[in-house]
């Protein structure tokens, strides 16, 4: 990879993390790269990330952060470095959502989209015909859904009332 066509730090917004790291990783071949993923990024390895990055390379080195949540405290322990990386370092940040991220650290980087799986969830709620007892049995059933599981309920949902009709009872 020549020099001019160096990919800078970015943030990536991407639901599938895996498959991204793995496309970055042939994507930056001959270069280093090291991988910080998690499922919850933590203060413990923001300062992993921070000793990473100031080990020194003659060469370009890729440090990709990929995690489902990022704590607030990790992500503000990466500010500084985010802002004025080391000689040759470069930040991949790999989110689901642009939410999941501070302002601050959004502020820092490009944002670009990844790939986005779009599976839906069939949903049980029937908006046309919906009472109360649906409600709450669909509630005691995804109690303990995960964030990402219950985004795409939610997308699911949205996309069923737009084919349902409204009709004001007044």
């Amino acid at each position: 990879m020549l020099d001019h066509e160096r990919i800078k730090s970015h943030i990536l917004i991407s639901s599938d993390i895996e498959a991204e790291v793995e496309k970055l990783r042939e994507l930056l071949k001959p270069n280093r790269v090291v991988e910080f993923v998690e499922e919850k990024f933590l203060i413990e390895h923001a300062k992993a990330v921070v000793a990473e990055a100031y080990i020194s390379e003659s060469k370009t080195k890729y440090i990709i952060l990929g995690a489902l949540e990022f704590n607030a405290v990790s992500q503000n322990s990466l500010l500084k470095v985010l802002e004025e990386p080391p000689r040759n370092i470069e930040f991949i940040i790999i989110s689901p959502t642009k939410s999941n991220l501070l302002p601050t650290v959004r502020s820092r980087l490009q944002i670009r989209k990844g790939q986005s799986s779009n599976t839906s969830h069939e949903c049980e709620l029937n908006l046309a015909k919906i009472n109360y007892d649906a409600v709450f049995s669909f509630l005691k059933i995804n109690a303990r859904i995960k964030k990402n599981e219950s985004k795409s309920y939610n997308r699911s949902t949205l996309s069923q009332s737009h084919s349902c009709r409204y009709v004001n009872p007044l």
